[in-house]
């Protein structure tokens, strides 16, 4: 078993068996916070807006405590997250769209699912999009959500369209995870490699071809 991103364990001789370092433990402590945090403040926040989710739990204000805070804290994991370099690694990976990205993005539009037509490095396009508006979508739902809070904290920016922003907002952000989760319950090497650090070398090859490459040559 390896302990480095991109290189190969020794856990057996043949590929089906053998592993890639995929995220380490600093890594998916990250995501793990910042997922429990994300689903608690949008969890609270559907309580507070719909009405039969609002009458079965109850405790308005307490959902309303949780809702603001879970929201306040939700970048703490990421903050936290970039001691690590590998973290910061994985950040600069997320952050260059490469001409394979411009690959994947046609296939996707034109429909092929063969891996072979979606090239990949250790992040796909759509995971690197994915994360760009995690990212831009979170500090907007801070701002807003403390122009709420605090109603006098830019007097010319009114309470109205800070609630029109934050709820439209968090109706796309909604929309985005659940696509996301739909595409993680898809892939349970994904989900693995979320889960222990580790991926099979065979799907890493299959489904993230140019990962590997670039590891090798870098």
């Amino acid at each position: 078993m390896t302990s480095t991103a991109g290189s190969t364990g020794q856990t057996g001789p043949s590929e089906g068996s053998r592993r890639v370092a995929r995220f380490t433990r600093a890594e998916r402590l990250v995501h793990r916070a910042t997922a429990g945090l994300m689903l608690l403040c949008v969890g609270a926040a559907a309580c507070l807006y719909f009405s039969p989710l609002a009458q079965l739990v109850g405790r308005r204000h307490l959902v309303v405590v949780v809702h603001e805070w879970s929201g306040i804290l939700l970048p703490v994991p990421f903050l936290l997250g970039l001691v690590s370099s590998a973290f910061r690694a994985d950040l600069r990976r997320l952050n260059r769209l490469a001409q394979y990205d411009k690959e994947w993005l046609r296939a996707v539009r034109k429909g092929w699912t063969s891996p072979g037509l979606r090239p990949a490095g250790k992040f796909n396009a759509g995971q690197k999009i994915y994360a760009g508006w995690i990212a831009g979508a979170v500090p907007i739902m801070m701002c807003t959500g403390l122009l709420m809070w605090f109603t006098g904290l830019l007097p010319v920016i009114s309470r109205t369209s800070a609630i029109f922003v934050h709820d439209v907002t968090a109706l796309a952000i909604g929309l985005v995870l659940l696509g996301h989760l739909r595409l993680a319950y898809r892939d349970s090497h994904a989900r693995r490699g979320m889960r222990t650090g580790f991926v099979d070398l065979a799907w890493a090859k299959r489904e993230h071809s140019k990962w590997l490459e670039e590891d090798h040559s870098g």
